[in-house]
Protein backbone atom coordinates (compact mmCIF):
# COMPACT_ATOMS: atom_id res chain seq x y z
CA UNK A 1 0.00 0.00 0.00
CA UNK A 2 2.79 2.39 0.88
CA UNK A 3 4.55 1.78 -2.47
CA UNK A 4 1.29 2.39 -4.35
CA UNK A 5 0.73 5.64 -2.49
CA UNK A 6 4.26 6.84 -3.31
CA UNK A 7 3.79 6.04 -7.02
CA UNK A 8 0.48 7.89 -7.11
CA UNK A 9 2.06 10.88 -5.38
CA UNK A 10 4.98 10.94 -7.85
CA UNK A 11 2.60 10.71 -10.79
CA UNK A 12 0.58 13.59 -9.40
CA UNK A 13 3.71 15.70 -9.02
CA UNK A 14 4.78 14.84 -12.60
CA UNK A 15 1.37 15.76 -14.00
CA UNK A 16 1.35 18.98 -12.00
CA UNK A 17 4.81 19.84 -13.37
CA UNK A 18 3.68 19.19 -16.93
CA UNK A 19 0.57 21.26 -16.36
CA UNK A 20 2.64 24.14 -14.95
CA UNK A 21 5.02 24.02 -17.92
CA UNK A 22 2.10 24.10 -20.31
CA UNK A 23 0.61 27.10 -18.51
CA UNK A 24 3.92 28.93 -18.50
CA UNK A 25 4.50 28.20 -22.20
CA UNK A 26 0.96 29.33 -23.03
CA UNK A 27 1.47 32.52 -21.02
CA UNK A 28 4.57 33.32 -23.06
CA UNK A 29 2.68 32.63 -26.28
CA UNK A 30 -0.14 34.94 -25.17
CA UNK A 31 2.44 37.58 -24.33
CA UNK A 32 3.98 37.17 -27.79
CA UNK A 33 0.54 37.60 -29.39
CA UNK A 34 0.04 40.85 -27.50
CA UNK A 35 3.43 42.08 -28.65
CA UNK A 36 2.51 41.16 -32.22
CA UNK A 37 -0.71 43.17 -31.96
CA UNK A 38 1.27 46.15 -30.66
CA UNK A 39 3.76 45.79 -33.58
CA UNK A 40 6.58 44.96 -31.16
CA UNK A 41 7.83 42.41 -33.65
CA UNK A 42 11.39 41.88 -32.43
CA UNK A 43 10.17 41.31 -28.87
CA UNK A 44 7.47 38.93 -30.11
CA UNK A 45 10.04 36.83 -31.97
CA UNK A 46 12.27 36.66 -28.88
CA UNK A 47 9.33 35.54 -26.75
CA UNK A 48 8.38 32.81 -29.24
CA UNK A 49 11.98 31.59 -29.37
CA UNK A 50 12.07 31.37 -25.57
CA UNK A 51 9.17 28.86 -25.62
CA UNK A 52 11.19 26.37 -27.68
CA UNK A 53 14.19 26.79 -25.38
CA UNK A 54 12.43 26.70 -22.01
CA UNK A 55 9.62 24.25 -22.76
CA UNK A 56 10.87 21.89 -25.48
CA UNK A 57 8.23 19.24 -24.69
CA UNK A 58 5.22 21.55 -25.07
CA UNK A 59 4.71 20.59 -28.70
CA UNK A 60 1.20 22.01 -29.04
CA UNK A 61 2.25 25.46 -27.84
CA UNK A 62 5.43 25.30 -29.93
CA UNK A 63 3.38 24.57 -33.06
CA UNK A 64 1.10 27.51 -32.30
CA UNK A 65 4.23 29.58 -31.77
CA UNK A 66 5.52 28.59 -35.20
CA UNK A 67 2.34 29.87 -36.81
CA UNK A 68 2.59 33.11 -34.85
CA UNK A 69 6.26 33.45 -35.84
CA UNK A 70 5.26 33.27 -39.50
CA UNK A 71 2.60 35.92 -38.92
CA UNK A 72 5.22 38.13 -37.27
CA UNK A 73 7.61 37.63 -40.20
CA UNK A 74 4.74 38.35 -42.60
CA UNK A 75 4.09 41.67 -40.91
CA UNK A 76 7.84 42.46 -40.99
CA UNK A 77 8.00 41.72 -44.72
CA UNK A 78 4.91 43.85 -45.38
CA UNK A 79 6.48 46.71 -43.44
CA UNK A 80 9.78 46.38 -45.33
CA UNK A 81 7.96 46.30 -48.65
CA UNK A 82 5.98 49.44 -47.77
CA UNK A 83 9.20 51.20 -46.71
CA UNK A 84 10.95 50.33 -49.99
CA UNK A 85 7.93 51.34 -52.07
CA UNK A 86 7.81 54.72 -50.35
CA UNK A 87 11.53 55.49 -50.59
CA UNK A 88 12.48 54.17 -54.05
CA UNK A 89 10.49 56.86 -55.97
CA UNK A 90 12.11 59.59 -53.85
CA UNK A 91 15.60 58.27 -54.58
CA UNK A 92 14.78 57.85 -58.27
CA UNK A 93 13.64 61.46 -58.45
CA UNK A 94 16.93 62.54 -56.86
CA UNK A 95 18.75 60.36 -59.39
CA UNK A 96 17.09 62.06 -62.35
CA UNK A 97 18.28 65.44 -61.11
CA UNK A 98 21.85 64.31 -60.45
CA UNK A 99 22.20 62.43 -63.76
CA UNK A 100 21.95 65.69 -65.72
CA UNK A 101 25.59 66.44 -65.01
CA UNK A 102 26.79 63.05 -66.26
CA UNK A 103 27.21 60.98 -69.40
CA UNK A 104 26.33 57.29 -69.30
CA UNK A 105 29.12 55.34 -70.96
CA UNK A 106 27.84 51.92 -71.98
CA UNK A 107 28.47 49.68 -74.94
CA UNK A 108 25.53 47.27 -75.06
CA UNK A 109 27.64 44.77 -77.02
CA UNK A 110 30.24 44.47 -74.25
CA UNK A 111 28.85 46.00 -71.05
CA UNK A 112 25.93 44.81 -68.95
CA UNK A 113 26.49 47.68 -66.53
CA UNK A 114 27.34 51.20 -67.69
CA UNK A 115 29.35 53.93 -65.96
CA UNK A 116 28.29 57.49 -65.23
CA UNK A 117 31.10 59.98 -65.82
CA UNK A 118 30.89 63.68 -65.03
CA UNK A 119 30.65 65.79 -68.17
CA UNK A 120 33.65 67.71 -66.80
CA UNK A 121 35.77 64.57 -66.70
CA UNK A 122 35.06 62.75 -69.96
CA UNK A 123 38.24 61.44 -71.55
CA UNK A 124 37.76 63.53 -74.70
CA UNK A 125 37.87 66.75 -72.67
CA UNK A 126 40.95 65.74 -70.66
CA UNK A 127 43.47 64.41 -73.18
CA UNK A 128 47.17 64.90 -72.37
CA UNK A 129 46.52 65.96 -68.80
CA UNK A 130 47.51 64.75 -65.33
CA UNK A 131 44.47 64.60 -63.05
CA UNK A 132 42.29 62.50 -60.74
CA UNK A 133 39.09 61.37 -62.44
CA UNK A 134 36.08 59.51 -61.13
CA UNK A 135 33.03 57.56 -62.19
CA UNK A 136 30.30 55.33 -60.83
CA UNK A 137 28.55 52.31 -62.31
CA UNK A 138 24.78 51.93 -62.49
CA UNK A 139 24.74 49.88 -59.28
CA UNK A 140 26.45 52.62 -57.28
CA UNK A 141 30.04 51.31 -57.14
CA UNK A 142 32.41 54.24 -57.49
CA UNK A 143 35.97 54.40 -58.77
CA UNK A 144 38.84 56.87 -58.84
CA UNK A 145 41.62 56.88 -61.40
CA UNK A 146 44.99 58.60 -61.20
CA UNK A 147 45.98 59.72 -64.70
CA UNK A 148 49.53 60.71 -65.59
CA UNK A 149 50.74 62.14 -68.89
CA UNK A 150 54.37 63.09 -69.44
CA UNK A 151 57.63 62.53 -71.24
CA UNK A 152 59.08 60.23 -68.59
CA UNK A 153 57.19 57.25 -67.09
CA UNK A 154 56.46 57.10 -63.36
CA UNK A 155 55.32 53.48 -63.08
CA UNK A 156 53.08 54.54 -60.17
CA UNK A 157 50.73 52.16 -58.35
CA UNK A 158 48.78 54.38 -55.96
CA UNK A 159 48.11 57.87 -54.62
CA UNK A 160 48.27 59.69 -51.29
CA UNK A 161 46.08 62.74 -50.71
CA UNK A 162 46.74 65.37 -48.04
CA UNK A 163 45.84 68.87 -46.89
CA UNK A 164 48.10 71.49 -45.33
CA UNK A 165 46.79 70.72 -41.82
CA UNK A 166 48.25 67.20 -42.00
CA UNK A 167 45.11 65.22 -42.76
CA UNK A 168 45.59 62.52 -45.38
CA UNK A 169 44.14 59.46 -47.08
CA UNK A 170 45.66 56.97 -49.46
CA UNK A 171 44.72 54.15 -51.77
CA UNK A 172 46.14 50.61 -51.68
CA UNK A 173 48.73 49.82 -54.32
CA UNK A 174 47.42 48.44 -57.61
CA UNK A 175 50.24 46.45 -59.26
CA UNK A 176 50.75 46.80 -63.01
CA UNK A 177 48.44 44.34 -64.77
CA UNK A 178 47.54 46.00 -68.04
CA UNK A 179 43.96 46.45 -66.79
CA UNK A 180 43.33 48.41 -63.61
CA UNK A 181 46.90 49.61 -63.94
CA UNK A 182 47.92 50.20 -67.53
CA UNK A 183 50.47 52.28 -69.44
CA UNK A 184 51.20 53.14 -73.04
CA UNK A 185 53.51 55.34 -75.07
CA UNK A 186 52.51 57.57 -77.94
CA UNK A 187 54.70 60.03 -79.85
CA UNK A 188 57.34 59.92 -77.14
CA UNK A 189 54.96 60.55 -74.24
CA UNK A 190 53.76 58.12 -71.59
CA UNK A 191 50.21 57.79 -70.30
CA UNK A 192 49.51 55.89 -67.08
CA UNK A 193 46.08 55.19 -65.62
CA UNK A 194 45.62 53.42 -62.29
CA UNK A 195 42.02 52.69 -61.26
CA UNK A 196 40.86 52.17 -57.66
CA UNK A 197 37.43 50.55 -57.45
CA UNK A 198 34.88 50.20 -54.66
CA UNK A 199 36.46 49.86 -51.22
CA UNK A 200 39.90 50.64 -52.65
CA UNK A 201 38.87 54.21 -53.39
CA UNK A 202 36.43 54.74 -50.50
CA UNK A 203 38.80 56.54 -48.11
CA UNK A 204 40.19 58.79 -50.86
CA UNK A 205 36.74 59.71 -52.18
CA UNK A 206 35.39 60.57 -48.72
CA UNK A 207 38.53 62.61 -48.06
CA UNK A 208 38.01 64.68 -51.21
CA UNK A 209 34.29 65.08 -50.48
CA UNK A 210 34.99 66.30 -46.93
CA UNK A 211 37.77 68.68 -48.02
CA UNK A 212 36.33 70.21 -51.19
CA UNK A 213 37.19 73.75 -50.06
CA UNK A 214 40.78 72.83 -49.16
CA UNK A 215 43.81 72.61 -51.42
CA UNK A 216 44.35 68.87 -51.83
CA UNK A 217 47.80 67.60 -52.64
CA UNK A 218 48.14 64.30 -54.50
CA UNK A 219 51.37 62.30 -54.44
CA UNK A 220 51.68 59.50 -56.98
CA UNK A 221 53.22 56.56 -55.12
CA UNK A 222 54.98 53.31 -55.94
CA UNK A 223 57.22 54.70 -58.67
CA UNK A 224 59.07 57.93 -59.40
CA UNK A 225 57.79 60.84 -57.27
CA UNK A 226 55.16 63.11 -58.77
CA UNK A 227 52.85 65.68 -57.19
CA UNK A 228 49.77 67.55 -58.35
CA UNK A 229 47.00 69.56 -56.70
CA UNK A 230 43.43 68.63 -57.56
CA UNK A 231 41.78 71.34 -59.64
CA UNK A 232 38.58 72.84 -58.23
CA UNK A 233 36.58 71.54 -61.20
CA UNK A 234 37.86 68.02 -60.55
CA UNK A 235 37.05 68.24 -56.83
CA UNK A 236 33.53 69.33 -57.73
CA UNK A 237 33.17 66.49 -60.25
CA UNK A 238 34.40 63.88 -57.75
CA UNK A 239 32.08 65.22 -55.04
CA UNK A 240 29.06 65.14 -57.36
CA UNK A 241 30.02 61.62 -58.43
CA UNK A 242 30.06 60.58 -54.77
CA UNK A 243 26.55 62.04 -54.31
CA UNK A 244 25.35 60.15 -57.39
CA UNK A 245 27.00 56.95 -56.14
CA UNK A 246 25.20 57.26 -52.80
CA UNK A 247 21.79 57.55 -54.48
CA UNK A 248 22.49 54.72 -56.94
CA UNK A 249 23.69 52.49 -54.11
CA UNK A 250 20.57 53.27 -52.07
CA UNK A 251 18.32 52.39 -55.01
CA UNK A 252 20.22 49.13 -55.55
CA UNK A 253 19.89 48.14 -51.88
CA UNK A 254 16.22 49.13 -51.69
CA UNK A 255 15.42 47.20 -54.87
CA UNK A 256 17.08 44.06 -53.47
CA UNK A 257 15.24 44.48 -50.16
CA UNK A 258 11.96 44.83 -52.04
CA UNK A 259 12.61 41.65 -54.04
CA UNK A 260 13.52 39.82 -50.81
CA UNK A 261 10.32 41.02 -49.10
CA UNK A 262 8.15 39.92 -52.04
CA UNK A 263 9.71 36.43 -52.04
CA UNK A 264 9.36 36.19 -48.26
CA UNK A 265 5.68 37.13 -48.41
CA UNK A 266 4.97 34.54 -51.10
CA UNK A 267 6.68 31.85 -49.01
CA UNK A 268 4.88 32.82 -45.79
CA UNK A 269 1.48 33.07 -47.46
CA UNK A 270 1.94 29.53 -48.77
CA UNK A 271 2.90 28.23 -45.33
CA UNK A 272 0.11 30.03 -43.50
CA UNK A 273 -2.48 28.81 -45.98
CA UNK A 274 -1.50 25.22 -45.21
CA UNK A 275 0.91 24.57 -48.07
CA UNK A 276 3.53 22.89 -45.90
Amino acid sequence: MKKSAICIALAAVTLTGCSNDEKKAQARLDSARNMYERNELFAAKSEIDSIRILYPKEFKVIREGLTLMRQVEQKEAERNLAFCDSLIPIRQQELEGLKKGFNLEKDSAYNEIGNYVSKQQTIERNIQRCYIRSGVNEKGEMYLASVYFGANPLNHTGIKLSTKDGLFAETPAIPYDGGLNYRFKDLGNTTEVVTYQGEKCEDAVKFIFANQKERIKVEYTGGKPYVLYIADADKKAIASTYELATVLSDIEKLTKEKEKAIKKLAYLEKKLSGGE
